[in-house]
């Protein structure tokens, strides 16, 4: 359901992989029953238009129904717990200078990937909480 690398992918404003989140979000907050009629009908043929043309803009996501919100907020804390640091030692470590340039050229843009997904991370777990 999410492609082969099993992650959706999220910006600043919305989400990248939004077709795919919203589906997994629909097909995981599903009653049994629902679920039954969705494997019946070989998925939805009838999505409203309107449902067609919507993003998951940071908007949209902030007015998700409950279980989905808590999905998403329980998985962002499974994710963020894979992280070796939390986002405060990674600034830290970018605010410190002496640090900051012990580190390689590669440990350095690594650091900022980092910071900048855990930032975002971060931002979606306000979005949903």
């Amino acid at each position: 359901m999410v492609g082969e690398e099993g992650a959706f992918v999220l910006g600043w404003d919305e989400v990248l992989t939004e077709e795919e989140l919203s589906v997994t979000l629909k097909v995981l907050c599903m009653s049994e029953e629902e679920f039954k009629e969705y494997k019946e009908q070989d998925g939805w043929e009838d999505d409203s238009e309107e449902e067609e043309n919507s993003t998951l803009s940071n908007e949209a996501l902030s007015r998700l129904k409950i279980p989905c919100k808590k999905l998403l907020y329980d998985s962002v804390l499974l994710t963020l717990e894979s992280y070796r640091s939390d986002l405060k030692a990674e600034q830290d470590l970018l605010n410190n200078k002496e640090a900051y340039e012990k580190l390689s050229r590669r440990e350095q843009q690594a650091l900022h990937v980092r910071y900048g997904q855990k930032r975002i991370l971060h931002q979606l777990l306000e979005l949903v909480r």
